[in-house]
């Protein structure tokens, strides 16, 4: 009994050791809902779940670990808790559109796929305000939904985080300010659109707009919006469109400003220029010194001097050798008091070297532009088809040649006369030839030199051979039945010059 204790009180001790284990084992274990089952009415697949119009208040629990695209659009979830999507470690596209957002909570997005997660849909929500908590934990955003909310104001620091950002849209909102001092080269090195159309923005921050580089402002869309009227903002569109931007080219009737701010005295100042022909270049700070423009399109160069007053005084010479001066030249060059030059439709002869003189009464200063304009390719003679009306044209052209190929068969032209052969040759090849000499004359590859009966026709303008019973005729010849098959002879037989082929030859034979 007394050596049984030393064992037993092994037995408690490695019993102890054991629980140990398995309650560690379980705390360090990964939260039981990462690894969780597809939700119910939920749609999965091997990576995707769709939880999409299922009126959901709030983000499902117990979410498959696997998951790379969660959409949840068309719910009525009101905001996201914090560890909204905790251990969803392989998430990439994340959709919750059209849903009734109005909060994120900090660290919503903790604890997920982090820098895997690329593309985000909060677009037609509640939100309206944009905090830096949002978007903290997504490093590796590439796409950022947020059109149609109702965001008033974006921190100067929402976007802080997001280095990868390559897109974002903001269009449909309140917005009466945008940070755009926050997203300079530096920042966000690979973003290239920026969508803040349709929303309230009075005025442009030039200086800021000025800094961003060349392919954000590319990618920069303003239209529709509040804008004032005023020279400054002109200006600068006038420059995005001499560069081809597309937020000008493809939104040139949605550039709209407000005459003094009010509201319903709107134009469209790309197709009312007029407005801003008096206009003075205080807030043009450059002009390029080698600029290029498509043939037949308009163009605007800057006088940029140091001089101001109104002695001021200003005219070009172009390479045609002309001196400009207010209002211009032939309506083909205009010139604004303010020193700016307008080529109306560049040509190809407009290309060379202009040149800006601004003097005052003690001084003057020059500047000279380089001017390319490239030729119009889609200006050529146009092509006698179109290419549609080409194809059809072929086609039917071919379906005509075929019907007459098929059912239209040239005229047969009268045997030519060939001399008889001795009458001991046809007699012996009568008695020796019999039934197989019909047969020769059928499965021969070229045409017999006469008719084997009444009926039987040569035609030269067919594929395909027809064989019908050969009818007993007056000279005694068998009459093959219906279901008799012609076989040709083992051995050639004397007299006959052509060797036997298959019924199937491409020897054009027509048999009636």
């Amino acid at each position: 009994m007394l050596a049984a204790a030393p064992h037993t009180g092994f037995l408690k001790g490695a019993e102890s050791f054991a629980w140990s284990v398995v309650v560690l084992m379980v705390y360090l274990q990964p939260n039981p809902v990462w690894t969780g089952a597809c939700p119910s009415r939920c749609l999965c697949t091997s990576d995707i779940l769709s939880c999409s119009a299922l009126g959901l208040d709030q983000v499902p629990i117990a979410l498959p670990v696997s998951t790379v695209t969660l959409d949840l659009n068309h719910n009525q979830i009101l905001q996201l808790e914090e560890d909204s999507f905790q251990g969803l470690f392989q998430l990439e596209v994340l959709r919750l559109a059209h849903n009734q957002l109005t909060t994120i909570q900090p660290g919503a997005f903790r604890n997920t796929s982090g820098s895997l997660l690329r593309h985000l849909d909060l677009s037609s929500n509640q939100l309206h305000i944009l905090k830096q908590s949002y978007f903290q934990d997504l490093a590796g955003l590439e796409e950022l939904l947020l059109f149609n909310n109702r965001i008033m104001h974006v921190e100067s620091t929402a976007l802080s985080g997001l280095k990868n950002l390559q897109k974002a849209y903001f269009s449909h909102n309140h917005l009466t300010d945008f940070p755009f001092f926050s997203i300079q080269k530096h920042s966000h090195p690979q973003l290239a659109l920026l969508d803040l159309s349709s929303n309230r923005l009075p005025k442009l921050p030039l200086a800021d707009i000025s800094k961003l580089p060349q392919s954000l402002q590319e990618g920069l869309y303003l239209h529709n919006n509040s804008l004032m009227c005023d020279c400054s903002m002109y200006f600068l569109f006038r420059a995005w469109e001499q560069k081809g931007f597309a937020s000008i080219e493809f939104f040139r009737q949605e550039h709209v400003c407000l005459v003094y701010g009010i509201q319903r005295s709107g134009i469209r100042f790309f197709l009312h220029r007029r407005y801003f022909e008096k206009c003075n270049l205080t807030a043009v700070t450059e002009q390029e010194a080698s600029v290029s423009v498509k043939s037949g399109a308009p163009l605007l160069l800057h006088c940029i001097t140091s001089l101001s007053g109104r002695s001021v005084t200003f005219f070009w010479l172009v390479p045609s050798l002309e001196y400009v001066v207010p209002p211009g030249n032939n309506e083909s060059l205009k010139m604004f008091p303010n020193g700016s030059l307008e080529i109306v439709a560049a040509r190809e002869q407009d290309s060379g070297i202009y040149v800006c003189m601004a003097k005052d009464r003690h001084r003057n200063e020059s500047q000279e532009v380089n001017v390319t304009v490239l030729p119009h390719h889609d200006m050529g003679v146009p092509e006698p088809f179109n290419t549609g009306f080409t194809t059809l044209l072929g086609c039917v052209v071919s379906l005509l040649l075929v019907l007459i190929y098929l059912y239209l068969t040239p005229c047969r032209c009268p045997p030519c006369p060939r001399p008889q052969p001795p009458v001991n040759t046809t007699l012996s090849q009568s008695k020796e030839g019999g039934v197989g000499s019909a047969q020769s004359s059928i499965l021969s590859p070229t045409p017999p030199t006469t008719t084997e009966g009444p009926g039987r026709k040569v035609s030269t303008n067919k594929h395909v051979v027809f064989l019908e019973p050969i009818r007993e005729h007056q000279n005694g010849r068998l009459k093959p039945g219906p279901g008799l098959l012609l076989e040709a002879e083992p051995q050639q037989r004397a007299g006959e010059t052509d060797s036997y082929v298959s019924v199937f030859s491409d020897t054009p034979i027509m048999l009636p």
